[in-house]
């Protein structure tokens, strides 16, 4: 586990905690390292939620399919990141989502009882973590509220509008690279794939923005309409 201190060390979730009691927290909360291939199910929407996943390498979808079987990326994350803290503090048992494998991974699972219950060592680290964990679900919450200002738009035009003005306050520049292809940014933003590619079309042929690939800029401010 050592040559994952660095990954470990940039976790909001283990900030704080000194390097030399990570070793030992992780022995405390039972924490186990799984792999995962590229397109392997982590969690299948129903699976029991038993414990939170630290992203140690690769890249980590979670996503959501509606009753007619229309897939939607809520997010991605990337090494650092965690999931199921949300639903841990919730009581949630099931998975209300599937969390699958983009690319290959490694993830450390740590398990949520003994994470959220003080042992019996009275080990100090504890009281840091729930307070890391709260802070954790505090900074989810504000993402989320930025996906339901994306979706809560009519159009495909507002929707990528929103998005990209998003990524751009986020990065401080007019140009960046999204984490996503042609077929997830449709699934994130909830819009059919060829509509969307056509108001991309629109938007570069209006002089509103430039793309290759995953790499956007912005050229004039935009009025979603």
């Amino acid at each position: 586990m050592e040559k994952y201190f660095e990954v470990l060390r940039t976790c909001r979730l283990f900030e704080g905690i000194a390097e030399g009691q990570l070793e030992k927290m992780l022995s405390c909360f039972g924490a186990a390292k799984r792999t995962f291939l590229k397109n392997q199910m982590i969690l299948t929407e129903g699976d029991d939620i038993g414990a939170i996943g630290v992203l140690l390498s690769g890249v980590v979808q979670i996503i959501r399919v509606d009753y007619y079987g229309n897939r939607s990326i809520v997010t991605e994350l990337r090494p650092g990141q965690i999931f199921g803290e949300a639903f841990a503090c919730a009581g949630i048992k099931k998975s209300p989502v599937n969390v699958v494998a983009a690319e290959d991974c490694g993830i450390l699972f740590v398990d949520i009882p003994r994470m959220l219950h003080l042992c019996g060592n009275a080990c100090e680290f504890h009281h840091q973590m729930i307070y890391n964990l709260m802070k954790v679900v505090a900074t989810k919450n504000i993402v989320l509220n930025q996906k339901l200002e994306i979706i809560s738009k009519r159009t495909t035009r507002e929707k990528l509008m929103t998005y990209l003005m998003q990524q751009a306050k986020q990065t401080g520049s007019n140009s960046f690279t999204i984490p996503f292809d042609r077929q997830e940014l449709a699934d994130y933003l909830e819009v059919d794939r060829s509509g969307l590619s056509a108001e991309i079309g629109k938007l570069r042929g209006e002089g509103v923005l430039e793309c290759r690939k995953s790499t956007f800029t912005l050229l004039l401010q935009d009025s979603h309409g």
